[in-house]
C-alpha cells in the first residue's frame, strides 16, 4: 500500500519540484529518508540561506521552488529571507517539519506551537493538515496557490508521523493560471487619458521583468515619446538602462521623489507599488497637476496606494494591450540623459571606480545579483541593465538575501542550460549575514564570481545617521574581517583585487573557474548620500 510520502513525492515530481533545498533536522527525517535518486538535495548550512537559494532558483526558472525547513527554531532561522520572498513575489513552496502528532498535546520538544501562525503574515497560506492522508492534496493546492498572482511563499507544517501513514488516492495534477489580463473597459479609459496627455512619464517595476514585458514597456515608452523611471528600490529591472528614454532609478522618500515627477501630468505606474518609501522624508505625493495610473497584479498593492487609479492585470499583459490602444504621439522624444563624469582616480578607489571597471569589463549577457546597500546608487549609475532578467535583489530591504539568491540563480542557470554568467556584488557587511552560502555553491561547483566591495563599515547606516541627525549609533564599524580567510575556508577560490586593473583578467578566471570565486575589493570610507 503507499504511504503518504510516496503520494508525494509522486505528486512532486509530476509538478517537475525534484529540487529541494534545506538544512536537514529531526522532524523532516521521514520525509528525506531513502532520498529518491532522481531527486536533488541542495544542502545549505542555515535555513536562510536555503529560503533565499530557493527564491533565486524560482525567480530564474519562473516555477515554484520547494524549500524544506526545520520545525519551528529552523523557520524562525529563516524568517527574514522568508520576508524578501514576499515582497520579492516569489512562489514558494516551504515546508516543516513538525513534532509527532501522537505527542502534540504535551508540546515536547520541538513541537511548534502555533507553526500556521509562526511565518504569517509573510505567506500566502498557513496550514497544517488535519490528517495525514491531506499532505498529498494540501501540497497541489501549495503549488496552485503560491503560482497564482501575485506569485508568492506558502507554508505547510508536517508532522513526522503523517509520513508513513497508509495514504488516499493521489489528488489529480492541475495546472493553474499565472497571469491574467487586464479589464478592457479600464484599460480603454487609460489609453485615453495617457493619449490625450501633454506630457505623460513611466514608472515600472519588477514585475514587468516578472511577465516578460520589456519589448512591450519600450514599445509603449516610444509609442508616447515618454520618459521611463524605475520606480523607487527595485527588486529587479524593467526597461534597457542604455535606451535614450531612461532616466534612472526614482529616489524612495515622498518629497525628492514627486519633485522627480514634476511637469508631467500623467504618471503611469506599471508592475509597482506605489511607492515603495523609506526614509520619510515628508511631502506631496505627486506634483500639483499630476495624475496616477496604476496598472498592478495584486490587489492590495492597488487598495493600498495612497493616491491613482488602479487597472488589475499582469504587468506585461496589460502593456501590450495598452500599445494596441496608444496612438502615436505628436511630440519629439525625449533626449537621452547625460552619461556620468569619469571617477576621480584614488587609492583605495571610489565605489563608482570600482564599479566603472566592472561594467568596462561585464559580460555581454550577464546577471546581476547585488546587496551593497551603501554602494547600491553609484552600482546603478555605473552598471546599466540592458537585458530582461539579469538583475536581481532584496525588495524587503533586509540584509542575507543576495549571496545566497545568487548561488540559487547559479544553479538554475546550469539547470535550464542558458548558462548565463552570475555575478553577486555584495558589500563586506551583508557578506557575513548569510556567508556560509559559500560552502554550498563549492559544493555545487558553480562558477559564480562574488565581488565583495570591502569599505570596513556599515556605511548605509552611517548614512542614515546623518539624514536623521542620530549621532553616536554603535557597531558600525567592521574592523578584523578577513573575507579572503573566510572564502578559502569554506572551499571557495579567493583573490583580493588591489589595483582596478587585475578585475578584468580576475573576474575572468572566476566565471570560468569550477567553484565560486570571491574577489574582495577595498574601497574608500566615504559615507554616501542616502537621497
Amino acid at each position: 500500500m503507499a504511504t503518504v510520502r510516496d503520494t508525494t513525492y509522486e505528486l512532486l515530481r509530476a509538478l517537475g519540484m525534484t529540487t529541494v533545498f534545506g538544512n536537514p533536522g529531526s522532524t523532516e527525517q521521514p520525509f528525506l529518508q531513502d532520498f529518491p535518486a532522481d531527486f536533488r538535495y541542495v544542502h545549505a548550512l542555515h535555513e536562510a540561506s536555503a529560503v533565499a537559494m530557493a527564491d533565486g532558483y524560482a525567480q530564474a526558472t519562473g516555477r515554484p521552488a520547494h524549500v524544506n525547513l526545520h520545525t519551528a527554531p529552523g523557520t524562525g532561522n529563516g524568517m527574514g529571507n522568508l520576508v524578501t520572498a514576499w515582497h520579492n513575489r516569489t512562489p514558494l513552496i516551504v515546508t516543516a517539519g513538525q513534532q509527532s502528532r501522537t505527542m502534540l498535546l504535551m508540546e515536547p520538544r520541538l513541537a511548534a506551537r502555533h507553526p500556521t501562525q509562526l511565518p504569517q503574515p509573510y505567506v500566502k497560506w498557513s496550514h497544517e493538515p488535519v490528517r495525514a492522508q491531506d499532505v498529498p492534496a494540501a501540497v497541489m493546492r501549495a503549488y496552485a496557490t503560491a503560482a497564482q498572482p501575485p506569485a508568492g511563499p506558502v507554508f505547510l507544517s508536517l508532522p513526522l508521523d503523517d509520513w508513513g501513514q497508509p495514504a488516499d488516492p493521489p489528488p489529480p495534477v492541475r495546472t493553474v493560471a499565472t497571469r491574467f489580463a487586464p479589464d478592457p473597459r479600464r484599460l480603454r479609459e487609460f489609453a485615453a487619458l495617457l493619449a490625450a496627455s501633454r506630457s505623460p512619464v513611466l514608472v515600472l517595476g519588477a514585475a514587468v521583468d516578472r511577465a516578460g514585458g520589456w519589448p512591450a514597456a519600450v514599445a509603449v515608452a516610444e509609442r508616447l515619446a515618454a520618459p521611463v523611471w524605475s520606480a523607487p528600490a527595485p527588486e529587479r529591472a524593467a526597461f534597457p538602462e542604455r535606451h535614450p528614454h531612461y532616466r534612472g532609478v526614482l529616489p524612495f522618500a515622498m518629497a525628492p521623489l514627486a519633485e522627480k515627477l514634476r511637469g508631467h501630468d500623467v504618471v503611469l505606474v506599471v508592475g509597482a507599488p506605489v511607492f515603495r518609501y523609506y526614509p520619510d522624508v515628508p511631502g506631496e505625493h505627486l506634483p500639483d497637476g499630476a495624475r496616477l495610473l496604476h496598472a498592478t497584479d495584486d490587489p492590495d498593492e492597488a487598495a493600498r496606494a495612497p493616491v491613482g487609479d488602479s487597472l488589475l492585470g499582469d504587468a506585461g499583459l496589460t502593456l501590450a494591450a495598452l500599445l494596441d490602444l496608444l496612438p502615436p504621439a505628436d511630440r519629439p522624444a525625449p533626449s537621452p540623459r547625460a552619461d556620468p563624469e569619469p571617477p576621480e582616480p584614488a587609492d583605495p578607489p571610489s565605489a563608482d571606480a570600482l564599479f566603472a571597471a566592472l561594467a568596462d569589463c561585464w559580460p555581454i549577457d550577464g546577471v546581476l545579483v547585488q546587496e551593497s546597500p551603501s554602494n547600491l546608487a553609484a552600482l546603478r549609475r555605473r552598471l546599466p541593465v540592458t537585458r530582461p532578467a539579469s538583475y536581481f535583489t532584496m525588495a524587503s530591504g533586509g540584509l542575507g538575501y543576495g549571496l545566497p539568491a545568487a548561488v540559487g540563480i547559479a544553479l538554475a542557470e546550469r539547470d535550464s542550460g542558458r548558462g548565463r554568467p552570475v555575478v553577486a556584488v555584495i558589500g563586506d557587511g551583508s557578506f557575513h549575514y548569510s556567508v556560509q552560502a559559500l560552502w554550498t555553491a563549492a559544493q555545487l561547483r558553480l562558477p559564480l564570481a562574488v565581488v565583495v566591495p570591502a569599505n570596513r563599515q556599515y556605511a548605509i547606516l552611517k548614512a542614515f545617521a546623518e539624514l536623521k541627525s542620530t549621532p553616536g549609533v554603535p557597531g558600525l564599524e567592521l574592523p578584523g574581517l578577513d573575507v579572503t580567510a573566510i572564502a578559502h575556508g569554506y572551499g571557495c577560490a579567493a583573490h583580493s583585487i588591489e589595483s582596478l586593473d587585475e578585475l578584468p583578467a580576475a573576474l575572468a578566471r572566476a566565471l570560468g573557474a569550477d567553484r565560486p570565486t570571491v574577489l574582495p575589493v577595498p574601497v574608500d570610507g566615504e559615507v554616501p548620500r542616502i537621497l
